[in-house]
């Protein structure tokens, strides 16, 4: 039987957020903590608890009972300051595992040395795979268009050549939506299920902003 564990989440940016929403869906416990009052309104339904507090503030984050937490991710965007702070109270208090986010290697290095137990860099690694999507399938263009959405302009994979939409299927497989083919000189809106794709072709496709999962797949 898989054991439940108790996880702090302090700053609900999108990181934040996103690993919140994850760690929930797991069925652990998430307390989420933020200083800005709208963010805990956004993710007060989704957690098991919230609170509005200033993590840089040792007496709050004492009353909160975190050093009882599995976990505490320090996930505070481009502060540094506060992350450090806040990385330093948490060690001092007694949390037995510290996850922090780091914008750079010296901020990283500032973190591990404050008390960090695992210090991320979130950016880098999306960025790097990013770029390797990139290059395995020559993406053209991408654009993000709302929070968890992406427009992208790829050209057609050797594995997609030959097949129709209905065959590929990427709705269901990829939560990927084909809105327009790029031929040539002729760009077509309303696709037909049995349209087959060909060599040179580009598609222009919207997805979940968590896309980079399906980019390696389809290569």
């Amino acid at each position: 039987m898989k054991q439940l564990k108790k996880f702090a989440i302090i700053g609900m940016g999108r990181f934040g957020t996103s690993v919140a929403s994850t760690l929930i869906s797991l069925g652990h416990e998430v307390l989420a903590i933020d200083k800005d009052e709208n963010r805990i309104k956004e993710i007060s339904t989704k957690v098991t608890h919230s609170v509005i507090a200033d993590a840089t503030n040792e007496s709050v984050l004492r009353s909160l009972g975190l050093n009882s937490f599995d976990c505490v991710i320090v996930s505070i965007g481009c502060d540094i300051q506060a992350s450090i702070l806040t990385t330093l109270i948490l060690k001092d208090i007694g949390v037995k595992r510290i996850i922090a986010k780091a914008n750079s290697d010296l901020h990283g290095k500032v973190l591990s040395k404050t008390g960090a137990t695992t210090v991320i860099y979130p950016e880098k690694d999306m960025a790097e795979k990013l770029a390797k999507s990139f290059a395995s399938l020559n993406i053209l263009n991408m654009v993000e268009i709302a929070r968890d959405a992406c427009l992208i302009e790829i050209n057609v994979p050797k594995t997609m050549v030959g097949k129709t939409l209905k065959e590929l299927n990427l709705s269901q497989k990829y939560k990927l939506n084909v809105v327009a083919l790029k031929r040539k000189n002729d760009v077509k809106v309303m696709l037909s299920p049995n349209e087959e794709l060909l060599e040179n072709d580009t598609l222009l496709v919207i997805c979940p902003g968590s896309c980079l999962k399906w980019l390696g797949e389809i290569a």
